[in-house]
């Protein structure tokens, strides 16, 4: 059987999205930022992990229970191989893995488009926000600063849990979500203090100028921030342990159907640094 077009899925998804913010189903969903926060970063071989979804800022964030319609992929891999998070509908946490044996687990989960409107100075002061310029600037040439911003938004969301030590070689790894962020070198190699190298990917190809932001939970307001190189690469130096979450913001024209004039992909990834566990 041949997989829904993607203008489809957009158009149908779409309606179903409206639909749900009209009837108040949705305000979790308004939420700038989306990250997974498992129950341990550190679990030993063999336990189970919960993965709860929060969304939010500043890493203060409700639970976004498990909701079928909204997800597209939920998948943990490891080194034994690529397998579902398995869950309940409607719990939080919204999924769960049993820890195999020592390195990373990359957790990764890819929502289905929703839609939302926003007022034109809620919308600009948005794309300000994120980093958005070029649309910010797209928006100006074609006079529509003054208009609203009707948009599909996706989340792109990993985590990187360690089962027992470190083990060389095993970081984090790609997953293929549109927009992805890579940790280059696994940060349970590195000592705090140390810089740590993204890259942030779109389409699998490296995406050059999106602004990237690094937070800490123990000091969410002090911020890291750079813009990607032309090879979509930024370097952080993490100078506290505790949960870190990487965030970033892709924004492009609507594929033709979606009801949008905008499409945005929202990636994080988290992760934590043992001295603060």
């Amino acid at each position: 059987m041949s997989r829904p077009s993607t203008a489809f899925m957009f158009r149908r998804l779409g309606s179903l999205a409206a639909a749900a913010i009209v009837l108040g189903a949705a305000p979790p969903l308004l939420a700038h930022d989306m990250w997974i926060d498992p129950t341990t970063f550190f679990p030993e071989p063999g336990a189970v992990v919960g993965l709860r979804l929060r969304v939010g800022e500043n890493l203060l964030g409700d639970p976004l229970p498990r909701d079928p319609a909204l997800i597209n992929q939920f998948v943990f891999e490891d080194g034994s191989g690529r397998r579902p998070v398995i869950g309940r509908d409607g719990a939080d946490p919204a999924g769960f893995l049993r820890a195999g044996t020592s390195g990373v687990v990359v957790v990764g989960y890819r929502s289905n488009p929703s839609a939302i409107e926003q007022t034109p100075e809620k919308f600009n002061q948005y794309l300000k926000e994120e980093g958005l310029d070029t649309v910010a600037a797209l928006r100006a040439r074609r006079n529509e600063t003054g208009l609203k911003g009707r948009e599909m938004f996706s989340r792109c969301a990993k985590s990187l849990v360690l089962t027992g030590p470190a083990v060389t070689g095993q970081g984090d790894r790609r997953l293929g979500l549109p927009l992805e962020i890579i940790a280059e070198r696994n940060p349970y190699m590195a000592a705090i203090g140390q810089e740590l190298p993204f890259r942030l990917l779109y389409d699998n190809r490296p995406l050059a100028g999106a602004l990237m932001v690094a937070i800490n939970r123990l000091s969410p307001a002090e911020k890291l921030t750079a813009r990607t190189d032309s090879q979509g690469r930024v370097r952080f130096t993490l100078r506290r342990g505790g949960m870190w979450l990487v965030k970033a913001v892709h924004m492009v024209p609507a594929p033709a159907g979606a009801d949008a004039e905008w499409a945005s992909y929202w990636a994080s990834l988290t992760f934590g640094l043992r001295d603060a566990f």
